[in-house]
């Protein structure tokens, strides 16, 4: 199993700007008071790139006439598509708590965030996948 990541231009882009975003020293701003704020900018980050990478597996896959409902193709995909993202949200929030010197910290609710915008980008993906076909 191979990725050509040439296939993810805009994917990997906002996935190295959540690594920056989510490891650099994070200013003090009017928005800082909103309850839950933080929780619901992991959402959207995550939301919005994973489901991006979902534009760009069926914008090239639909040219091959691959679709997220086929059975091979179905798992293999959802294990990248949702657990890799997942882990790497687990992965940074370790990173936070434990490398940034007290300058970020890593939560809990972080994560489950980062994840619930994982999974509502795979079920946009699924239904972006059968509107491509």
């Amino acid at each position: 199993m191979h990725i050509k990541l040439r296939y993810y231009p805009f994917t990997l882009v906002l996935i190295a700007a959540i690594w920056v975003l989510c490891l650099m020293p994070i200013p003090e701003t009017p928005l800082s008071n909103v309850s839950m704020i933080d929780k619901w900018t992991h959402l959207v980050m995550y939301g919005e790139t994973f489901s991006i990478m979902w534009l760009e597996w069926a914008r090239h896959n639909s040219k091959q006439g691959i679709r997220l409902t086929d059975k091979f193709f179905k798992a293999r995909t959802m294990l990248l598509g949702w657990l890799a993202p997942v882990l790497m949200s687990g992965l940074i929030e370790l990173l936070q708590a434990y490398c940034t010197g007290g300058r970020r910290s890593g939560e809990w609710l972080d994560f489950a965030a980062n994840s619930i915008g994982v999974t509502l980008a795979l079920f946009i993906g699924l239904v972006i996948t059968q509107i491509k076909r």
